[in-house]
């Protein structure tokens, strides 16, 4: 009977890392990196022209400098947040094509082109009766054609790559500048990309709409919706420290597929209060954004380690526990935890994988049910960089409602953890001490060489080194 280990290693494990290496899942990861820049950037500026000081608000309404700086402030933010679609389209298609071992600018451009080709191109001014034609709707090159550019990028890298790879292009010959090469290089697969575009364009024309409108409404609708929801929220909360439980960067695959849903309920949440109106349920205001899954699911970690740390760092009995609670506590104020996760362990460790995974489980229901009944605000544009810390990240998404339940989260996951972190403790603890009996008797009958190896050895196991079988990881937590 083949033992859990092996059952993990041989049944488990091979699926997970098939998918996660995947190219349109490993594209998908990488190319929204792009757009994580933009939304820091977006933010602070939305945050700078809708501070909570009335004061501020009155003064940036004054003609002049003021409104001047007013305006500055949500230009910037307009011209990131409205972006997003297209950015992570570019994104997308120029790491699949990177990844493949090709020049991947050239995709990024063709990707750009197919989803401007595919988008609407019109828009009709309020109180007009004729839609203003060869317009780009920031609506769609934003978070309503998020989806739809994620489609577009994964057919242009797909197309582009078996181009090259065939070698279908155009070949220039030696001494031509290497900018120039790339350009005829780009040629055949750029004008086979375009006219497979152009009839699908065509297709969706006929039927008096655009490829990025249908998508829009018939996938990326239903997945907001879906995403909203208590059960999509409790699924999302439990596959990052799932896939992390089996040493799998969770944090990242899941942030990778979800933040474009995440992304495009922030932009939506915040265009309702754009527009005048109330930042509510009722006003199709979303749950589910990138504060709440960067915020919140993943608060201090994967996980929510922070509790696991607060209890080593002040009822640790083990030297391994402690010393990895000194070690591990700076970095989980800035919710990175990989020191905790790999040193502890945490990763194959069925003892700490039931706090590990019911953690973020309860904080996020504890959250879904705060925002749905209006006992919490909804989350709008303003968003906190992933490793700012807890309570101060709370405060800058959501005000003071949201920084004092941020405390009730920490508090949650130090009473979650107390059991499981005691009894992982107690069982270092107890290795540490046969450790020190073998080698006091080790040292009574040790001859004369032999006590300083026998010492070294005790100090190696008392000072708790982290074995972690994987390499601590730099991407995002």
């Amino acid at each position: 009977m083949a033992s859990f280990g092996e059952v993990i290693n041989d049944k488990v494990i091979p699926p997970i890392l098939t998918f996660v290496n995947t190219r349109p899942i490993t594209a998908l990861k990488n190319g929204m990196m792009f757009v994580m820049p933009l939304t820091i950037v977006g933010a602070i500026f939305l945050l700078l022209g809708n501070l909570p000081i009335p004061a501020w608000l009155e003064w940036l309404e004054t003609p002049g400098f003021p409104s001047i700086l007013g305006a500055i402030f949500n230009g910037v933010y307009v011209s990131t947040f409205n972006m997003l679609g297209v950015v992570a389209c570019m994104g997308i298609a120029y790491s699949w094509v990177r990844n493949e071992g090709f020049d991947a600018a050239p995709a990024a451009f063709w990707a750009l082109c197919t989803m401007v080709l595919l988008t609407p191109l019109q828009l009709t001014p309020e109180g007009a009766t004729q839609p203003v034609e060869g317009v780009l709707p920031l609506i769609w090159s934003g978070s309503q054609g998020m989806v739809g550019g994620i489609i577009v990028a994964f057919f242009v890298g797909l197309s582009y790559t078996w181009f090259l790879r065939r070698d279908i292009t155009i070949k220039m010959p030696d001494g031509v500048p290497p900018n120039v090469a790339t350009a005829f290089t780009s040629l055949i697969p750029g004008a086979a990309i375009m006219t497979i575009a152009a009839v699908i364009f065509g297709i969706f024309r006929a039927f008096g709409t655009t490829m990025i409108e249908t998508i829009y409404t018939s996938i990326q609708t239903p997945l907001q919706g879906l995403s909203d929801s208590l059960p999509g929220i409790i699924v999302v909360s439990f596959l990052i420290p799932f896939l992390w439980f089996f040493g799998v960067h969770g944090s990242s695959i899941v942030s990778g597929v979800m933040s474009p849903i995440a992304l495009s309920n922030t932009a939506a949440n915040q265009a309702i209060i754009d527009s005048g109106r109330e930042l509510t349920i009722e006003n199709g205001g979303r749950i589910f954004t990138m504060q709440f899954l960067d915020n919140y699911v993943n608060m201090t970690g994967a996980g929510v380690t922070i509790g696991l740390v607060v209890y080593m760092l002040l009822l640790a009995k083990s030297t391994q526990f402690k010393t990895l609670g000194r070690l591990g506590g700076a970095p989980a104020v800035f919710n990175i935890n990989e020191p905790i996760t790999f040193g502890t362990p945490i990763v194959m460790n069925p003892l700490l994988a039931v706090p590990f995974f019911l953690t973020p489980l309860i904080n996020s229901t504890l959250l879904y049910f705060g925002m749905a009944t209006g006992l919490l605000p909804l989350f709008g544009g303003v968003m906190a960089p992933w490793t700012t810390p807890p309570i101060v990240s709370g405060f800058i998404i959501g005000g003071w409602r949201h920084a004092v339940f941020q405390v009730l989260c920490l508090g949650i996951a130090i009473a979650v953890y107390f059991l499981f972190a005691r009894a992982a403790d107690a069982l270092a603890y107890r290795d540490e001490q046969a450790a020190r009996a073998g080698y006091e008797e080790e040292h009574d009958t040790a001859g004369p060489g032999d006590g300083q190896m026998a010492q070294d050895e005790l100090v190696m196991s008392e000072a708790g080194k982290p074995a972690t079988g994987s390499e601590l990881h730099d991407e995002r937590n």
